[in-house]
């Protein structure tokens, strides 16, 4: 799995979480909500340092990572991260090529 993250998300992170070089931020599956792939689960996001990453993206010398433990969540989808035109985050999957 690919993780995709536009420059406008990028800004979002360091505008909205105070994320700054050398931080981690946690992509993580969720009970409660609904995405496009899972029914009933949702995608959540923090700033906390890494357990074990199943698959990251350095940006700005900042980490994105997910835990191998939450790989089941992208199975057979990339992650892209945006911003959307109500200035919030958010997530699409795109099936893996």
């Amino acid at each position: 799995m690919k993780i995709t993250i536009t420059d406008e998300a990028i800004k979002w992170f360091q505008d909205e979480m105070d994320v700054k070089e050398g931080d981690t931020i946690r992509f993580f599956a969720r009970y409660g909500g609904n995405s496009t792939i899972h029914k009933g689960y949702s995608l959540g996001v923090t700033k906390e340092q890494p357990v074990d990453i199943g698959q990251s993206v350095t940006i700005n010398n900042v980490v994105y990572f997910i835990n191998e433990t939450d790989l089941w969540y992208f199975k057979d989808y990339d992650l892209n991260v945006i911003v959307n035109d109500s200035k919030e985050l958010q997530f699409s999957y795109e099936p893996k090529q």
